[in-house]
């Protein structure tokens, strides 16, 4: 795959800081020539004190569409007007589209991405022992979406127990009262599935809980490479399976591009592909 050049097409782009690395132009490129869609997609380099100029100045320019990523997910919740209900849990926007009356209107497809590939890994919808390792922005966009699809039970754990309780109260709040929240010290097992929501990852480094409640778990880190840190500790501590969070950028990025197009893309030869290049050393 490569990427999109200058030439016309409907414009999108994702904006954050840093962004270099993103691979969402090669993926909505890959969804745009699967679906006969003409459109021309780039990174946006923000400045750190600057997403709404950036945002503004990018739809000023006759931008349809764009994805935020981090740091600016939660400057986008309060950028737009319109909020769809994961965004406004999470207190994040990763996609902003013009609305109908030609205000801006922000989602999270995050949890539905995530919660699209698990069921593609455990082979459809079943009540889970779930255990959710970190309680900040990503664990937010995720913790609902989960108990709505997969958790029977949902274990909220976090290196300060607060933010844990926060977010278990958030979701009762919020009608899902099958959240509990631990402090990583008071975590045991045993759980059907691990999922690494800290940026523990970003320094090499895995969360600060005891190996066994990694245990016969299914693993699955958001982040994604070739092979997180995340992953090699779960499979050395005992996990079945360990899975880092390509399939889940890629699906996300389909629910994206849907509100955008209007037309929902395959997405798993585009997660192939992209495996495959990472596999092979590419970014």
């Amino acid at each position: 795959m490569t990427e999109l050049g200058a030439e016309e097409g409907d414009r999108y782009a994702v904006i954050g800081h840093p962004v270099a690395h993103s691979l969402s132009p090669l993926i909505h490129e890959a969804f745009a020539r699967q679906t006969d869609q003409h459109i021309r997609y780039e990174r946006i380099e923000a400045p750190l004190n600057g997403f709404v100029r950036t945002v503004e100045a990018f739809f000023g320019a006759g931008g349809r569409g764009c994805n935020v990523t981090v740091p600016f997910k939660g400057d986008a919740s309060r950028f737009v007007a319109h909020l769809d209900p994961e965004a406004a849990f999470a207190d994040a926007v990763n996609t902003i589209l013009v609305g109908p009356a030609g205000g801006f209107a922000g989602y999270n497809t995050d949890g539905p991405g995530l919660v699209a590939d698990l069921r593609r890994l455990l082979d459809g919808p079943r009540e889970l022992s779930v255990l959710l390792l970190g309680a900040g922005g990503a664990a937010r966009g995720v913790a609902r979406p989960l108990l709505r699809a997969l958790a029977g039970r949902l274990t909220i754990a976090n290196r300060t127990p607060e933010r844990a309780d926060a977010l278990a109260r958030r979701l009762a709040d919020a009608g899902e009262p099958n959240a509990r929240a631990v402090s990583f010290a008071e975590l045991s097992g045993p759980f059907d599935l691990v999922i690494n929501a800290t940026s523990a990852g970003l320094g090499d480094r895995v969360p600060a809980v005891s190996a066994s409640v990694l245990e016969g778990a299914f693993a699955y880190d958001l982040m994604y490479g070739r092979e997180t840190s995340f992953c090699r500790w779960a499979l050395a501590s005992g996990a079945r399976r360990a899975e880092d969070g390509l399939g889940m950028l890629v699906c996300q990025a389909a629910l994206a591009f849907e509100l955008w197009r209007g037309v929902r893309p395959e997405t798993e030869p585009v997660r192939q592909a992209l495996r495959a290049r990472l596999d092979a050393g590419g970014t």
